[in-house]
């Protein structure tokens, strides 16, 4: 009888051991049951399976071996075709957009010729024409009463101490206006309401937003700060001179085309600016596509000006080269449209042709084209916040990147790259976030269907003070917190809004996250959650600490969006008893790593029990901070990283990287930031938990300018200003410097006096790195001076997010942690010339380097401070 052979490998001798069908077969069930055999698991197959009798344990561990190595080639295999194609994919798109511009260039070539050829014959501002330069001047009579004129193509030419005369020829009065040409608003004749006009209108929708996705209909230019690459989440263009605000996004997602269709028409669960959308009317089309009727309310990002409502036709179809076209725009009543008299708190918008073109790639995903193009109406909101409504690149972060986002991070959920943190899924922490969000928007803008109403007053009108008693925010909670509103209960929320002035964005709310202490009231916290102790307050008294410890859920590379839980431990005394008064805050943090023009950031956070469940209820409270002036391309803000640590230096200059410009205009960056709380209050503390609101928002602002004016750069002929410094980071640096001349009998500085501050800014200003780790389990960065910062190219905020393990190589990852334990056993010790690695994975190295002990106040000890002498990056 002949075997058949199945395949045949080498073990561990170096000879080929072949395998038979049946024994391959009988392997790879073991092996899709347990890759990884133990050694007692190989030995008990044997004597399972009498067909693996005449084969070694040994043989069978090299089989097991192989066939993991064969797998993980496999995995990487498909790996590599996946990113193969979606390479092939933004080729072709890169190629596209060089042809796009290559025609538009082309395109304003020739405007730019014709333009030349027409200023010959455009008169001068004081009403005389330009004599062609290619031919004489001849007199051809007397016109208008004997006034001579020379008439040169149509055109009369005013001579010298003559009368005006006017022009025969207007064929370029509509063209030209003051010499430049002049754009209109795009009009659309009257429609009706009949199955025929609509399909009429959407066809036209169609045709405009194809002009504007693939073509030259509006002049796009790329988005300040966006950098182009194989990571970047696309190609993000902005308009430039264009009626109204628009933007224009391209980029590659790994989903199917009916599943983008499915979540980008689902507006309310991906875009946080979209408050409810309702469809009013369906109509299928012949050519199986489907128009649609409807109403959109979008969310005020501030409490000063009033929130914005549409009202659109929406178009679905396929286009005959397969690809599928979302398109939409306004309906007014101008149109003959189907459209909704006013809403109250709402102002109507216009949306002019939008939407999305989705072209299925091959190998799977597909290629969008995103275009968001509105009119908000920036008339009727104070003219200090026209910008934000006039601003196409605020538009292009909220709306149009937006969706990219939302759809690259479903991706990743579906391909398992979203691990699972703590036990809950990345999709439920994804519907968590938005569940902040929406219930900060909700609380910002107080709409009256909602149920919430205004409050008296105090006489002041700086903090506006609103309660719902019926909040609908709540439906669908648990029992027992539904027993505070049965109860005569309900929410109260203490909403301001202020200006900002060269303050950006991302590096407030950095601030804000990282030193609650500066800001927050750990009583008021505590009144913000659920619980009650029957009285609607919470016990005080002296002693009262708080101990703030992130702990994070998910993270969001592309957005610098973090989402974790706060625990902020602490205790009072009451009546000689100290209680354990411990707080879990749900926080999402958004927008701290965004250095693109436009860009917003947001803390929000509500309270919520040790158990995180998927239905908790949620009282969001936070910030939210919206640049103004995102017109200046070269502006205060753009393509610059602060330092945090920066504001802790008595001259107060901020760290740059690349040049500072001033705005052009205005010398000055400006944003608007909107701060609401929540509180749950009792039916009969209504009044006292209004009031406490009211004061602790008044004291929240005050501590938030505080904080502004340390963190805003002098500028101009200023005074220099002096920042107040930060209590832990000064005594910090003291305890790092004492503890070097305990240990080494010198002083590392020698300021010109022994004040704090010059111990501190001497420390900060040291030539060479000094960097500051913990020992919590493993190490962790916690401070370093600016030399330290540069050595591994990040900043204070990003710091103890770097990983220890990463800075450093294979070979002195068991060295650094015997340096810890000599360190902490002697106090200090020496380390020779060495390596480590930057954030941005580049190699430093340094001459030498001192480790030693630092101790605090009550000598112990506090962390073990690093001193990197004579340190380079290496290019």
């Amino acid at each position: 009888m002949t075997e058949t052979w199945k395949e045949q490998t080498m073990d561990a001798s170096g000879k080929y051991v072949r395998y038979t069908n049946e024994q391959v077969e009988a392997l790879e069930r073991v092996y899709h049951e347990c890759p990884k055999p133990s050694s007692v698991r190989r030995h008990q197959l044997i004597k399972e399976s009498p067909i693996l009798a005449n084969i070694e344990p040994k043989q069978i561990k090299v089989w097991f071996q192989n066939r993991r190595c064969r797998e993980k080639q496999r995995k990487e295999a498909t790996r590599l075709v996946s990113v193969n194609a979606k390479l092939t994919a933004l080729n072709k798109l890169l190629m596209e957009e060089n042809e796009r511009l290559a025609k538009h260039t082309s395109q304003l070539t020739l405007e730019n010729h014709a333009l030349r050829q027409q200023i010959p014959n455009l008169p001068f501002p004081d009403g005389r024409h330009r004599l062609p330069s290619h031919s004489p001047l001849k007199i051809e009579g007397a016109v208008n009463g004997g006034d001579e004129s020379s008439t040169q193509g149509g055109i009369c030419v005013k001579l010298p101490g003559q009368a005006g005369v006017a022009s025969t020829d207007t064929s370029c009065d509509s063209a030209v206006t003051g010499g430049l040409p002049h754009r209109v608003t795009p009009q659309h004749s009257p429609r009706d309401t009949s199955p025929a006009g609509l399909l009429a209108t959407a066809e036209e929708t169609l045709t405009e937003f194809l002009a504007k996705a693939t073509g030259t209909a509006v002049d796009w230019i790329q988005l300040p700060g966006m950098k182009p690459g194989p990571d970047a989440i696309g190609i993000i263009a902005i308009s430039h001179g264009c009626v109204g605000i628009a933007a224009r996004a391209c980029g590659l997602v790994a989903l199917d085309a009916s599943k983008v269709t499915e979540v980008l028409k689902d507006r309310p669960a991906w875009l946080q600016d979209c408050r409810r959308m309702e469809v009013l009317g369906a109509l299928s089309t012949a050519n199986g596509g489907t128009i649609e009727l409807l109403y959109t309310q979008m969310y005020a990002p501030t409490t000063l000006a009033p929130a914005r409502d549409y009202c659109t036709l929406r178009y679905t179809t396929i286009l005959e080269d397969g690809n599928l076209v979302i398109c939409e725009r306004s309906l007014t009543g101008g149109q003959g449209g189907h459209t909704m008299p006013p809403v109250q708190s709402f102002v109507r918008g216009e949306m002019y042709s939008s939407g999305y073109l989705i072209r299925p790639c091959e190998g799977g995903g597909c290629i969008i084209h995103v275009v968001d193009h509105y009119d908000k109406e920036p008339w009727r909101v104070p003219e200090v916040l026209r910008p934000l409504y006039e601003s196409p690149a605020v538009l292009a972060q909220k709306s149009t990147i937006g969706a990219l986002r939302h759809l690259r991070r479903l991706a990743a959920e579906e391909s398992g790259e979203g691990v699972p943190r703590n036990g809950h899924h990345p999709a439920v922490l994804r519907i968590l976030g938005q569940r902040l969000t929406k219930g900060f928007n909700d609380a910002v803008n107080g709409f009256g269907d909602d149920g919430w109403e205004t409050t008296v007053t105090d006489g002041l009108d700086d903090v506006s003070v609103m309660v719902n008693a019926t909040p609908k925010s709540m439906e669908g909670q648990i029992a027992s917190d539904k027993l505070l509103y049965s109860l005569g209960g309900g929410i109260l929320c203490a909403k301001a809004s202020m200006l900002l002035q060269n303050v950006p964005p991302s590096l407030l709310i950095r601030f804000l996250r990282e030193h609650r202490s500066e800001w927050a009231d750990y009583d008021m916290d505590d009144m913000a959650s659920f619980r009650s102790n029957g009285n609607g307050y919470v016990p005080r008294g002296g002693g009262v600490s708080h101990v703030q410890l992130p702990l994070p859920l998910a993270q969001s590379g592309e957005c610098g969006e973090i989402l974790e839980v706060v625990k902020l431990e602490g205790h009072s005394s009451v009546q000689h008893m100290v209680l354990s008064r411990d707080i879990f805050l749900l926080q999402l943090c958004s927008g701290i790593d965004e250095s693109a023009l436009g860009a917003c950031s947001q803390l929000i956070f509500a309270p919520v029990d040790v158990a995180l469940a998927d239905g908790i209820p949620l009282l969001p409270s936070g910030f939210c901070v919206s640049p103004i002036d995102t017109n200046v391309v070269d502006g205060f803000g753009l393509d610059r990283t602060l330092d945090l640590a920066s504001t802790l230096e008595g001259g107060n200059d901020l760290r740059l990287n690349g040049d500072v410009k001033s705005n052009s205009s205005s010398g000055q960056m400006r944003s608007v930031l909107t701060i609401a709380f929540q509180f749950a209050y009792e039916v009969h503390t209504r009044e006292t938990v209004a009031a406490m609101a009211r004061q602790y928002v008044r004291t929240v602002v005050a501590s938030v300018q505080r904080v502004a004016m340390a963190l805003a750069p002098s500028r101009g002929a200023a005074p220099p200003r002096q920042a107040p410094s930060n209590p832990d980071a000064l005594s910090l640096a003291c305890h790092v410097l004492s503890s070097y001349r305990f240990h080494l009998g010198i002083d590392l500085v020698r300021p010109e006096n022994g004040s704090d501050e010059a111990l501190f800014k001497a420390f900060w200003h040291h030539t060479d790195a000094i960097v500051c780790c913990a020992w919590k389990g493993m190490p962790e960065f916690v401070f370093a001076n600016r030399p330290g910062l540069e050595m591994f190219e990040t900043a204070t905020s990003s710091l103890q997010n770097l990983n220890w393990e990463k800075t450093l190589n294979e070979n002195d990852r068991k060295l650094s942690y015997a340096t810890f334990t000599q360190v902490l056993q002697q106090g200090y010790c020496s380390l020779p010339a060495g390596v480590r690695m930057s954030s941005t994975g580049r190699t430093v190295t340094y001459e030498q380097a001192l480790a030693w002990k630092v101790l605090d106040d009550t000598k112990a000890v506090e962390c073990i401070a690093f001193l990197f002498i004579n340190w380079s990056l290496v290019t």
